[in-house]
């Protein structure tokens, strides 16, 4: 049998990349809110929460903070979801 080198191995890649938008919105369905229903938990009015979601607009400091406290989540979460993957999962 041949013996397992460390150097036979490389560093696992994410998969998919995920989006602030795409964020916003897989934590707003795991909520089972509608756009409504996170404009009334946030205070972003439904039409910006509808452009962050497709990436139209950036999100900014303060929007990520809103959501994050309407998520009740960390706010990398939404700002560097590439980082945050395993943390959006417990959120679920």
């Amino acid at each position: 049998m041949k013996k397992i080198n460390e150097r036979d191995f490389v560093t696992a890649k994410s998969h998919a990349k995920l989006t602030s938008g795409e964020v916003i919105a897989m934590l707003r369905e795991l909520k089972g809110w509608t756009q409504s229903e996170l404009a009334k938990h946030s205070g972003i009015s439904p039409s910006n929460l509808s452009l962050l979601e497709n990436d139209r607009i950036e999100i900014g400091k303060r929007r990520v903070e809103q959501l994050a406290k309407a998520f009740q989540v960390h706010p990398a979460i939404i700002m560097f979801p590439e980082y945050e993957a395993l943390e959006i999962q417990k959120a679920a």
